[in-house]
């Protein structure tokens, strides 16, 4: 297993498929990063060179990539921000509620979560006939 900015890829597939284990790099972007490190696609990331690890590195930084630790600083800033200013979004967000617009009657279960089922809680001392 190969690291780049240390996340670990995985090295049986190939370098275009393994640069998206890094949070934040897609299908496009690896396709681009490798294009700038030249490196040819469908090399294997077990197959890589020390000198061609390092050349993802420079491409990746060189791209200005918001990647990782800092991507996932940015979005949760930008959740709190909209959580502080107390908009439509934000709300749904400290609710855990679906946030574009999607119905909630039904379905919604990724968001809400398993079903808390409301009932009627029968007295125990009602069957025994006890006033």
């Amino acid at each position: 297993m190969a690291r780049i900015i240390g996340v670990e890829i995985p090295g049986e597939k190939r370098i275009e498929i393994a640069l998206r284990y890094i949070y934040g790099i897609g299908p496009t972007t690896a396709l681009e990063i490798c294009r700038r490190a030249n490196i040819p696609l469908g090399t294997r990331a077990k197959d890589l060179t020390e000198q061609q690890l390092s050349q993802i590195v420079h491409a990746i930084q060189d791209g200005k990539y918001v990647i990782e630790g800092d991507l996932r600083r940015e979005i949760g800033l930008n959740l709190k921000r909209l959580q502080a200013i107390k908009c439509y979004r934000g709300i749904r967000h400290l609710r855990g509620l679906p946030v574009r617009g999607q119905r909630t009657q039904t379905n919604a279960r990724t968001r809400k979560g398993p079903r808390k089922t409301v009932g009627v809680v029968r007295n125990p001392n009602a069957k025994a006939g006890i006033h």
